[in-house]
């Protein structure tokens, strides 16, 4: 997993192959997430959980707080707790 600013959007890839992708909109401190996205012959890999637990960490450590708009972000966060207080007051 690895953030491509210039794309908004963090990024899961087998080499060239995008697998699977969390986009974003830099709002001032947070992170506004938008959709996430996996390759369908990827579902149910855990993917999508690898790559919102990754990009979430990766907001952590900036010091900045998260947006989940996202409903499969926001699902995510209310699965896993520890993750709650990035979340900005007013998602």
């Amino acid at each position: 997993m690895h953030d491509a600013p210039d794309a908004e959007r963090y990024e899961i890839r087998d080499g060239d192959r995008l697998l699977g992708l969390a986009a974003y909109r830099r709002r001032g401190e947070e992170v506004v997430f938008t959709h996430t996205e996996v390759d369908p012959h990827a579902e149910g890999s855990g993917l999508g959980s690898t790559l919102v637990r990754g990009a979430l960490d990766d907001v952590r450590s900036r010091g900045l707080r998260a947006v989940p708009h996202c409903s499969f972000v926001r699902g995510w966060i209310e699965r896993h707790p520890e993750y709650r207080d990035l979340v900005a007051r007013d998602s």
